[in-house]
């Protein structure tokens, strides 16, 4: 579709809470909690799975990809949304807002599919245990995370790209905290049916074939649960494969209700509680959710801060 410079705004207005000025400072404190909140938890979690022999596993690989992916997700809008409810202008260049784009969905897309690789290696960790350590090599866990990266990047690039090819025709106001693609379809005039439809097959791949994958290898999880013999063993399980759970559904449940509907039907503050729930409120509570019900990991975290107290104890002790 051609595009007119008329189309091209050189910023967008961010909508946000105009309508509820009440809610931006309570938000903005909120946020400002959060992300430090967020970025301290993730960044823990990567260090203590590189650090520790003991959690050079598969399943910690995949938790480190995790912890890196939300890093990055948030960071692709919170500073940005802090910004805006932090000042009286409330704008986004049209680089600013493409560059969103395509980073907040190359990151949500890749979180989609790297929830069902886990999903798949509990299965197989739970239900073919002897296989384990053949089938999910070293290798193969990096091919499958560079899928999930490959894949996410693919839809970014193709979704982003097509949405921004959309005329304007001088619209430059978002009703959104940040750039969206269902938001700046939505807001684009002219025929968008073409685009509500491809968004809609794209992300029955990325949200509904994974969250089915999830459920069943769950399901497959709990049949074997009375294979186990040991008490400890089931408690290990059902702890790692029920924060598992947790995560995907605070994840998928908000995804799903935004991208699996036209734009065009979506009410008028749904994108921003949405975006709020799975691009600020899933990242921050997913480190405490994998660390507060896992065992290896709450040990593996307070060896490394009696290290680190006792290595800064002890050079506190000789510079005295």
């Amino acid at each position: 579709m051609p595009v007119s410079n008329e189309s091209l705004p050189d910023v967008f207005i961010l909508l946000g809470f105009s309508d509820h000025a009440w809610l931006e400072l309570p938000l903005f404190l909120i946020l400002l909690f959060s992300y430090p909140l967020a970025m301290l938890g993730n960044i823990s979690i990567i260090l203590v799975c590189k650090l520790d022999r003991h959690l050079h596993s598969p399943m910690y690989f995949f938790l480190t990809n995790l912890s890196f992916l939300d890093i990055c997700y948030t960071t692709s809008i919170v500073p940005q949304m802090l910004f805006n409810l932090g000042s009286s202008k409330k704008t986004i260049s049209y680089m600013g807002c493409a560059i969103q784009l395509y980073f907040f969905h190359f990151m949500g897309a890749s979180e989609c599919l790297l929830l069902a690789v886990m999903s798949l290696d509990r299965y197989v960790a739970i239900c073919k245990p002897l296989c384990y350590t053949l089938i999910m090599k070293h290798q193969i866990c990096i091919l499958l995370v560079s899928i999930v990266w490959l894949s996410g990047l693919t839809y970014a690039v193709s979704e982003a790209t097509l949405t921004l090819q959309l005329p304007l025709c001088g619209h430059n106001e978002l009703d959104h905290l940040v750039c969206e693609i269902p938001v700046l379809i939505k807001a684009a005039c002219g025929d968008k049916s073409s685009n509500e439809l491809g968004l809609f097959v794209v992300c029955v791949f990325f949200l509904a074939v994974p969250l089915a994958l999830v459920i069943a290898s769950n399901a497959y999880i709990g049949r074997a649960f009375k294979k186990i013999k040991s008490a400890e063993g089931r408690k290990k399980a059902f702890g790692t494969c029920s924060s598992h759970l947790i995560v995907v559904l605070l994840f998928y449940g908000p995804a799903i209700s935004m991208y699996l509907q036209p734009p065009s039907s979506m009410s008028r503050d749904q994108p921003k509680f949405m975006a709020l729930f799975y691009g600020v409120v899933t990242p921050t509570l997913n480190p405490f959710i994998y660390t507060l019900r896992n065992k290896d990991v709450k040990g593996a975290l307070g060896n490394l801060l009696r290290k680190i107290f006792r290595y800064k104890g002890g050079l506190i002790f000789s510079v005295k």
